[in-house]
This record gives structure tokens, C-alpha cells and sequence, in this order.
């Protein structure tokens, strides 16, 4: 029985919201394939056909413009590998499903370095894109999945257009959590994903621009399009666009929730000083805190705070479980004794402020018993 009492791992993967478990248990009980010309067949049509409207209308595009997947990673994948043979740019701190399918399926990738704040260098994009041979896409992410911080994708839109370039953005982190408006970005594809905002696992989207031609990675029925061959997930699809609703309809919240992230922040670096969160000085979702505790491993922080009842992550949680050193603080030029001791703490639509007390007790009284006499500096927590 799991015994987890303050969820803090939004990032990872949003609990259910208790609309989303409904809608999709409906349409669990209706069955039917959205294929078939008969009755039930169009029922189910026409509810895959309103939740892509939902969809596309969180991130402000057509509904025309959606395909539905089975997650982020076939979403990332069919972008990076749909439009045919390309060099593909990517950034240093993409998450592993791009880099994984940028430097398998391309020989000839290139990685773009970042700032110390995590963010796209543009300088070093705009040489290596003067060096690129042929047909060529950028891919970078809205926000990291590990720090929230915010990348200015629309200014690496433009200079990869004045190379004749596509651009792909993952937006899987930060749709549901800031406004993101496909246009407004100016990039040819997006990727997005249920079980981040709330809905069901197993289901994503892949947004694309008019005029971009892809060739399917998934082939058989013609499903979406003929881009993504295979029954929907009617259920699943249902469910994201019940999720995409809700968010599009309370993004105010988290306003509410960067409050709490700041908080507990201010309350971890009164106590212990030189603690640090890790890409503060950029913009970043305001649900996501990178926090470090000096001279305790990532891994000993999860494993203790997760028997004090508390979820949090150290880094993806993409990686069968594993807790290995991060390449985005790498890529950020993050000193190894500082990036061993961080973790990802991620709030969402549930937290609430006992949960973020739970964890300020956990976490500080696990610096208490490693740290000892150091901390008689220390000053009470406000």
C-alpha cells in the first residue's frame, strides 16, 4: 500500500483529475471504434473529434492540426524522424527522448550549447547553423523538465527560419502550466502530453503547421491522417481533452501555486543557506523548484523523504527508475558536488500547503542529522 501523504513529483507524471477518471471511465463503458461507419462507431468518432478541439484549443491552434499519439516520446519521435532525412540541432538539456532520437537517428546531430541558466545559446545555434549541410531542423523545449526554466523559443524560431530551417518544440512540460500559443512561438511542430495536465498516461499530441508534410513512423490503417496508423485511444483522447479543458479554463491557478513553489524555496534557503535552486535566475514554470542540499547525494534525499511520505524526483523520471547524474545541470555547467545533491520538487493542481510543510520537515530534518553541529548558525524557518 502506498503510503505517499505530499505528492511533489507533477513533473513526472499529474495525478488524475477526479473529471478526467470519469469521462474516461464513460467512455470505457460506450466502447465503439471510431473507425467503423456504424452508430457506435461514429459516437466514438465524434468524441475523439471533440477532445482535439479541446486540445488544440489549450495551445490556440486548429483541431485540424492535432495528432493524437501514444505520449510525448512517439510525439518528439515522429517530429524529429517524420519530415523526411535532415540534420537535426539540438539543445544540450532536450530530454532524453529527443536527444535519444536526434543523436541515434542522426549521425551527423548536433548538440547546442546552453547558458548557465539552461537556456539555448543563440550565438552558438546561429554558427552551427551557417555550417549545415542541406535540410536541417532545430528542436528545443518550451521548459525543462528538470529546473522549469522557461527557454525564449520564439527568437530561435526566427533565426532558424532565416536559415530555411524547421523547428520543433516540446512543450510538453509547459503546456497547462503557462500560455503557450503555437503561433506566437512561430515553430512548425509541438509536442504535448496528457499525463502531465492531469489526464491519462498513455496519450500525446503532436501539433503541426500547415504546409509541413510528414511521413508516418507508425503505418498500417491510415488512423490521424494517415500519421499515425492504429485504433485511437478513444478513452485516453477523451481524457486528455477533458484535462486540456480544465486547464485552459484555470491556468490563473498556478499564480497560486508559483506562490507556494516561492515559499517553500524561501523557507529551505533560510534554513539552510547554502542550499541553492538551481536556475532561479531565469524565468521558469512556476510549479518546478531545483533545490540543492549540500552534502547529501539526490539519491539519499528521494529515498529518505519518500519514507517520510513525500514524492519528489532527482531529475527525469524517464529512466527506469534510476538515479544517475544529470546532463541538463551538466549542460549548465553545474559543478558535480552541487548537481549530485539536487532534486526536482514539482507541484500542481492538488498541492496544498500542508504538503509543502511535510516536506520542509522531512527535508530539514534530514539536514539536521546530516549536518549536525554545522547548523548552529542556522535561523528559524518564518
Amino acid at each position: 500500500m502506498v503510503q505517499t501523504q505530499a505528492y511533489l513529483d507533477y513533473n513526472a507524471t499529474a495525478p488524475v483529475r477526479p473529471e478526467v477518471v470519469e469521462a474516461v471511465r464513460r467512455r470505457q463503458e460506450i466502447g465503439g471504434n471510431p473507425s467503423s461507419v456504424h452508430a457506435l462507431g461514429r459516437d466514438a468518432r465524434q468524441a475523439v473529434e471533440d477532445a482535439r478541439e479541446k486540445v488544440a484549443a489549450l495551445v490556440h491552434v486548429r483541431p485540424q492540426q492535432i495528432v493524437f499519439t501514444s505520449g510525448g516520446t512517439e510525439s518528439n519521435n515522429l517530429a524529429l524522424n517524420g519530415l523526411g532525412k535532415r540534420q537535426l540541432f539540438v539543445s544540450a538539456v532536450e530530454h532524453g527522448s529527443v536527444l535519444a532520437a536526434a543523436l541515434i537517428g542522426d549521425p551527423d546531430a548536433v548538440v547546442v550549447p546552453v547558458d548557465r541558466a539552461g537556456r539555448i545559446d543563440l550565438g552558438a545555434l546561429e554558427s552551427a547553423l551557417v555550417e549545415k549541410t542541406g535540410a536541417a531542423l532545430v528542436s528545443i523545449m518550451l521548459a525543462n523538465n528538470e529546473t522549469g526554466v522557461v527557454n525564449s523559443v520564439a527568437p530561435v524560431a526566427n533565426l532558424a527560419q532565416s536559415f530555411s530551417v524547421a523547428v520543433h518544440c516540446d512543450a510538453i512540460q509547459a503546456a497547462g502550466k503557462i500560455a503557450v500559443d503555437f503561433d506566437d512561438l512561430g515553430v512548425d511542430l509541438m509536442s504535448l502530453s496528457a499525463h502531465k495536465i492531469g489526464g491519462p498516461q498513455g496519450v500525446g499530441a503532436l501539433v503541426v503547421a500547415d504546409g509541413v508534410e510528414l511521413a508516418a513512423r507508425v503505418i498500417g490503417g491510415g488512423q490521424e491522417r494517415g500519421l499515425r496508423a492504429g485504433t485511437e485511444n478513444v478513452a485516453g483522447v477523451v481524457g486528455f481533452g477533458v484535462a486540456a479543458e480544465i486547464c485552459a479554463a484555470t491556468l490563473e491557478e498556478f499564480e497560486k501555486i508559483g506562490a507556494l513553489r516561492d515559499g517553500m524555496e524561501q523557507r529551505l534557503r533560510q534554513f539552510a543557506p547554502a542550499s541553492r535552486v538551481i536556475g532561479d535566475d531565469a524565468p521558469r514554470l512556476p510549479n518546478t523548484s531545483c533545490v540543492t542540499m549540500p552534502g547529501v547525494a539526490s539519491e539519499t534525499q528521494v529515498i529518505a523523504l519518500d519514507l517520510a511520505g513525500v514524492a519528489v524526483s532527482a531529475g527525469a523520471a524517464c529512466s527506469s527508475g534510476k538515479v544517475a547524474r544529470s546532463h541538463v545541470l551538466e549542460a549548465m555547467g553545474v559543478a558535480d558536488e552541487i548537481a549530485d545533491c539536487a532534486i526536482r520538487v514539482s507541484l500542481g493542481w492538488r498541492t496544498t500547503v500542508q504538503d509543502l510543510d511535510l516536506l520542509y520537515d522531512a527535508w530539514t530534518g534530514l539536514y539536521t542529522h546530516t549536518h549536525g553541529a554545522d547548523l548552529a548558525h542556522a535561523q528559524p524557518a518564518a
